[in-house]
């Protein structure tokens, strides 16, 4: 990220996924540079306080999306943005955290929110028929028995509601044929249900957007992802952006032509963890890094009829 990012002194950058604040003391080490740290988790602002008070008046933390960054930092920081890093998903903080959730390896409430408001996992459990829950489960759990998993839960739920992590995983574990070494049959439901409740694929589209129109002439975007679902956004939107995925169409009006690269690529592929990083820290073994610069063309305009968080995908955040 670091090598990504090249904090230099002066600079101001975005931590857009403060969570444990690692990324944001990293920059502040790095060079004599501010931060914004930004994250929809409460507890994050507090931790933060610590960090801040060894940087004075370099590190800012605000609450918020950071599919929402534009809004966010505009009191903060009239300044040009050098760069900002994405690190996706759950923090290793929630997901240790029983009471937040989201792990299936400890019992606690059906919660997955990483912020306070919205629908929980059980709101979502409770309210969604079977099949929108097959979809979902599908689609962003990209789980291939994601039927008899649905099937399972309607079942369950006839007896009585379904409002703890240890009562769902195991109504999986008992829907799932067979076991995938290494991972817990749970995984992809569980993933399926915080990607859902926190719209994680609709934040991860406004939040690389507003990157694009906050960084400046060779500023920086750096986006580590751990699963194929975020990857692939970040991947196509870099790609197309930086004007090296798929060519327009030779039938499209001139109207539609592309607008210039309003990116770079400083990586054709995305980088991986190398052994000794996934010996020191095994979750991050699926983490993929991608980083472009940011041209002096303008900022993309927004896609007629773009949507949010999966728009393919249904009606579960309809609520």
């Amino acid at each position: 990220m670091l090598d990504a990012l090249a904090p230099r002194d002066g600079a101001i950058y975005i931590d857009a996924t403060f969570g444990a604040g690692g990324y944001s003391a990293a920059l502040l080490e790095a060079a004599q540079c501010r931060v914004l740290g930004i994250d929809r988790d409460p507890e994050a602002r507090r931790r933060g306080d610590a960090l801040a008070a060894r940087h004075p008046a370099r590190l800012t933390v605000i609450e918020g999306r950071f599919g929402d960054m534009e809004r966010l930092v505009a009191p903060v920081s009239a300044g040009p943005i050098a760069g900002v890093a994405f690190d996706l998903g759950v923090s290793s903080m929630q997901l240790d955290s029983p009471e937040r959730g989201f792990s299936f390896r400890a019992d606690g409430p059906l919660d997955m929110r990483m912020g306070t408001d919205g629908e929980s996992a059980a709101d979502l459990v409770a309210r969604l028929s079977e099949a929108e829950l097959a979809e979902l489960i599908r689609n962003l759990g990209e789980e291939r028995y994601a039927r008899r998993v649905a099937r399972a839960i309607a079942a369950t739920r006839l007896q009585a509601p379904i409002r703890r992590t240890a009562q769902l995983a195991e109504i999986v574990r008992a829907a799932i044929p067979g076991r995938e070494p290494g991972l817990d049959p749970a995984t992809r439901t569980f993933q399926a249900l915080r990607i859902a409740v926190n719209d994680e694929l609709g934040e991860l589209d406004r939040g690389l957007a507003a990157a694009e129109r906050l960084l400046m002439p060779s500023g920086r975007l750096a986006v580590v992802a751990f699963h194929s679902l975020e990857d692939t956004r970040a991947k196509n939107f870099l790609r197309q952006r930086s004007g090296t995925g798929a060519g327009a169409s030779r039938h499209l009006p001139p109207a539609a032509a592309t607008p210039q690269p309003s990116f770079s690529l400083l990586t054709r592929r995305a980088i991986r963890p190398g052994a000794d990083e996934i010996a020191r820290n095994p979750r991050a073994r699926s983490a993929r890094l991608r980083a472009a610069e940011r041209t002096a063309a303008p900022a993309w305009p927004a896609l007629p009829g773009s949507r949010g968080a999966a728009g393919h995908v249904g009606a579960w955040g309809a609520a």
